[in-house]
């Protein structure tokens, strides 16, 4: 296993991660073995959220008396001071653990990473937090270009998570400007959220760029963790052939994929565009439905709401079929 330094952190990480997004879908004792799997492979970091339903309760029991082996990530989307508060201390009794070693603010708009960063945000509880040792270090997630750029513009970031695959490489630049300001790259949706069916490829290529410290697929299985074990430690350069295949794939996804750069924002009706599609591949890819329907139904505007007014398709810069898409999500929640 190879290891990275994790930016400002200073904490020595394995290039591949362990997502805990779809342990969601399994039973509480079938996380141990994968745990026991992770250490005897040399996998060391682990991210999971607040958000992810039990996956945090799983991993703490999962890690009893592992817990040294691990550098734990997890993250909220509580956006003031007072909820963050409250939810580094249940990510702390979940995990069963006195310390995380890196707490994210969890997929901020602009204007949520804003109020994060004013009197009586989030950041206050984090820094607080810090400061008495519950948590180690602090990073930001995000879908947006533009959310990137600000975190990167913020010395309180020490990581950043942000999606990157063969087909959503809007990051890149990004991405380059990390390693620069030695800010940490956490990879996320490496294989699209599932609509990259080449794992090999799209982590072979995602492991080939310097600007990524680690990539964190999301596994519930021993054979998943074992067909991205093998994957990352392959260090075989892309070849001709692969890349040519890699651009098949770009032209085949470039039509019906949204790469969630935003640029259809603001929708005339309020709906975030973005979201509706990555709960579609919750709902769709992940085996999450019920998950994906509690957070779905939970929008105030979701896609049955399109008015067809079609602005949101005069502002892609991919000529995406948004309000076509938009249908077949209804059509896919029951709306």
């Amino acid at each position: 296993m190879e290891y990275r330094i994790l930016g400002k952190t200073g904490l020595k990480i394995s290039r591949l991660g362990f997502g805990g997004i779809p342990i969601q879908r399994i039973e509480a004792a079938q996380t141990r073995p994968l745990m026991k799997q992770l250490v005897e492979n040399g996998v060391n970091f682990i991210d999971t959220a607040r958000g992810y339903t039990v996956s945090e309760s799983y991993l703490g029991e999962a890690l009893e008396g592992i817990r040294d082996k691990f550098v734990l990530a997890t993250k909220s989307m509580s956006r003031d001071k007072e909820s963050m508060a409250r939810d580094i201390d249940i990510s702390l009794g979940n995990l069963r653990t006195d310390y995380i070693d890196l707490y994210q603010v969890h997929n901020p708009s602009l204007q949520q990473l804003e109020q994060v960063m004013a009197p009586g945000g989030a950041l206050e509880a984090l820094m607080e937090a810090k400061q008495a040792g519950k948590i180690r270090h602090i990073g930001v997630t995000a879908h947006s270009a533009e959310v990137f750029e600000l975190a990167l513009q913020q010395p309180w970031v020490e990581t950043i998570m942000f999606p990157y695959n063969l087909v959503e490489t809007q990051g890149e630049e990004l991405m380059r400007k990390c390693t620069q300001q030695n800010v940490g790259f956490i990879c996320m949706k490496p294989l699209a959220g599932g609509a990259l069916e080449d794992v090999s490829l799209s982590l072979r290529f995602i492991a080939s760029n310097p600007d990524v410290t680690v990539v964190i697929p999301g596994m519930a299985t021993e054979a998943e963790i074992s067909q991205n074990l093998e994957a990352v430690c392959d260090k075989r350069p892309i070849t001709q052939e692969e890349k040519a295949k890699i651009e098949t794939i770009r032209k085949e996804l470039g039509t019906t994929f949204c790469r969630r750069c935003n640029y259809c924002a603001p929708c005339t009706v309020g709906i975030n565009i973005p979201s509706m599609f990555i709960l579609n591949g919750y709902l769709t890819r992940y085996g999450l439905a019920d998950w994906a329907k509690s957070r779905y139904f939970a929008q105030e505007h979701t896609a049955s709401d399109c008015i067809e007014c079609g602005a949101c398709e005069g502002r892609c810069p991919y000529q995406l079929p948004i309000r076509e898409m938009l249908k077949k999500v209804a059509e896919g929640f029951g709306g």
